[in-house]
Formats: structure tokens, sequence, C-alpha cells
């Protein structure tokens, strides 16, 4: 990141549990709690997803339980511009696991069109989210380089958009869309999903103050980690939240 693009503040919580299936419990019952109160509040809820692996698991208990659906909204955080209804897209995956599984209104699932290519898909996306306030709730992975949606290190983080056309992601496929860092910090609570020992070097690095993508997501931030993902440092316990 280029030094004019500083990371914003942001309160970071972090937890830790003892492994995957009980972070997604968890985790499936704070985005049913943030969704009664979105609902209680201003009568929607709107909940950005996060693509990866780890999700999908919480994505998976969502699908069994009982809400108010009508009521609620799904964005992507990120997308990999690949053909509609490709296995590799994300909004394919959390279909499979969820949205396919209980009576969402087509209406309500906001996906990018990102078979058009980054640059109109971009465009389109933007266009949608045009006068939208806030998100309730943002969705959002850790990678192994610290990565986080499709914001990649050493990339600038560009705060003037709030979609960003990717043209050179160091993974494949190299052409994705993603909302900016403001704009996924443009939420009332954002939650990180991170497990896996592969995650551990990225998690250490970002509380060490790091210069990665995901130190620059600002606002309520709580990080959920398994025991695989957790540094050993006496500042994270299971099942506590330390400032």
């Amino acid at each position: 990141m280029k030094s004019d693009d500083a990371p914003m503040t942001a309160s970071v919580h972090w937890r830790v549990f003892p492994d995957r299936a009980a972070l997604a419990a968890h985790a499936a019952e704070l985005i049913l709690a943030s969704a009664r109160d979105a609902i209680a509040v201003h009568g929607q809820f709107r909940l950005v997803l996060a693509g990866g692996r780890t999700p999908l698991a919480v994505y998976a208990q969502l699908a069994s339980a009982r809400a108010d659906w009508p009521r609620w909204h799904w964005y992507v955080g990120d997308e990999r511009c690949l053909p509609a209804g490709d296995a590799g897209r994300n909004d394919s995956a959390i279909r499979h696991a969820w949205l396919d599984r209980i009576a969402a209104p087509p209406a309500n699932i906001h996906t990018i069109p990102a078979e058009l290519g980054a640059q109109a898909a971009a465009r389109q996306y933007a266009a949608l989210l045009t006068g939208l306030g806030e998100f309730d709730l943002v969705l959002l992975g850790l990678g192994e380089d610290g990565h986080t949606a499709s914001l990649f290190p050493g990339r600038p983080l560009d705060a003037s958009a709030e979609v960003l056309a990717v043209h050179d992601a160091p993974k494949p496929p190299s052409e994705r869309v993603t909302l900016s860092a403001a704009r996924l910090s443009r939420a009332r609570q954002v939650l990180f999903l991170v497990t896996g020992a592969d995650k551990r070097a990225a998690v250490t690095a970002w509380r060490a103050g790091a210069d990665i993508p995901a130190r620059a997501i600002s606002g309520n931030v709580q990080v959920l980690l398994d025991a695989e993902a957790a540094p050993e440092a006496p500042a994270i316990n299971p099942g506590v939240a330390p400032a």
C-alpha cells in the first residue's frame, strides 16, 4: 500500500474457538441476532457475504435456521470473473450451501455480474449500491497473505470508489470485482471468520500492525479464530475477546 493509503481506525476484538465447528455455530448465532436487531430497527437486514471455504460451514448452519428471509438482503463482497453459474464463483458456492436451500426472494439476492468482465461488472454493481447506506453486517475472510475480499497486499487501496475492478490478482483468476475497503467499512458491524494453521502468520502480522489489506477495514470489527489460526500469544485465549 502507498503511504497515502494508510489504514483506517478500527476497534478490533478477537475471539478464539476450539475448532471450526464451534466457530461456525457461534458465527451463525451472531448473524441471526444481527438480523433480528436490524429488522427491528429499520425493517430489513443488509448482509455482505464472504467467499472462500471458511464461511461455507456458517452458511450451511444458516440454511437450517428459521428467519424472516423476505426481509434479508444479500450482497457479495467480491467475485471472480468467471461465467455465470461457474463452480469457481463465490455466488455459486453460497447458493449451493445456503440460498438455494431457503425461501430467499430472488430480488433480494444482489450478486456481482462478474461474467461481464471486471470493469463492466464493477460499474453495474456500483450503480446497484448507489444510495444504499451502511450495511448491517459484513462478513470477511483472511488469506494467508493478509488479503481480504479481493484486496491484495502490495496494491494501493482506492478509497475513491465503492466497487473496484481488479485486473492483476495474484491468485487465479486474475480478473475480479471487489468492494473497496472504504465500502466494506461502512457497516454497523464487520465479522472476520478465520480458520486453519495456514492463516496464523497473517493473524500474527495483523496483530503486530503490519500493513495488510485486512487492517484497512475500519469500524466495529470482530475476528473469530479457530485454535489452529490463533497465534500462541498471551493476549489471545480461548473464549476471550481482548480489547
